[in-house]
């Protein structure tokens, strides 16, 4: 659960380089064609998309520089393929896996330690200018092209499956899959959020 508000941009050099070292981290623990941290750093879309926008997001703090910051984001899309809104808070240890056709909305808002893989949409469904846009707790985890659409609320742990359709809050700890998604909670109390990925089928259809 959103707790505290997240770390973004760079602040200083030193806390800069933490967050790109805890990000490593998390992309090295992830996905499991990293083998190198040297190779991650420099081919990773994903990463990079996330370190422009931490760029970006400080920029959009400051109503004059904000043109600049979506400057950025605009470059940022272009090169890594992940298209976020400078206005969108994300938590540390955040990663995006293989990164192609992400996108994520003004007002959204996500938790530490969370994952998306390609073809993820975090978008709205107002065209006023509100909270439009999901938020996401800790460890939360949206499979390949997944939408999550509106102001919903998904909760520490869930997992939501590929290509699934989210329009109502997700409880922590649940599973939602299908179009519109439904959720269940995992089979077993102390079931590995990771493990239920592979007990459920439906979340890789």
């Amino acid at each position: 659960m959103l707790v505290s508000p997240p770390v973004q941009g760079p602040g200083s050099l030193g806390q800069a380089r933490g967050g790109i070292r805890e990000d490593l981290d998390a992309a090295m623990r992830r996905d499991p064609a990293a083998t190198s941290r040297a190779v991650v750093f420099f081919t990773s879309a994903g990463l990079h998309a996330i370190w422009l926008h931490r760029l970006a997001h400080e920029l959009w703090g400051t109503r004059l520089l904000r043109p600049l910051a979506r400057l950025i984001a605009y470059v940022s899309r272009s090169v890594t393929g992940v298209e976020i809104h400078p206005g969108a808070t994300i938590g540390r240890r955040f990663f995006i896996d293989h990164g192609m056709g992400v996108v994520i909305g003004e007002t959204a808002e996500i938790g530490d330690d969370c994952m998306l893989y390609h073809q993820v949409t975090l978008g709205g469904r107002s065209m006023e200018r509100v909270k439009r846009h999901p938020t996401l707790g800790d460890r939360v985890t949206i499979g390949a092209g997944a939408k999550v659409l509106g102001p919903v609320y998904i909760g520490d742990d869930a997992q939501v499956g590929a290509n699934s359709v989210v329009v109502k809050d997700v409880p922590a700890g649940a599973i939602a899959t299908g179009v519109p998604a439904v959720y269940r909670f995992p089979k077993k109390a102390d079931e590995d959020p990771y493990e239920a990925l592979f007990n459920e089928p439906a979340l890789f259809i």
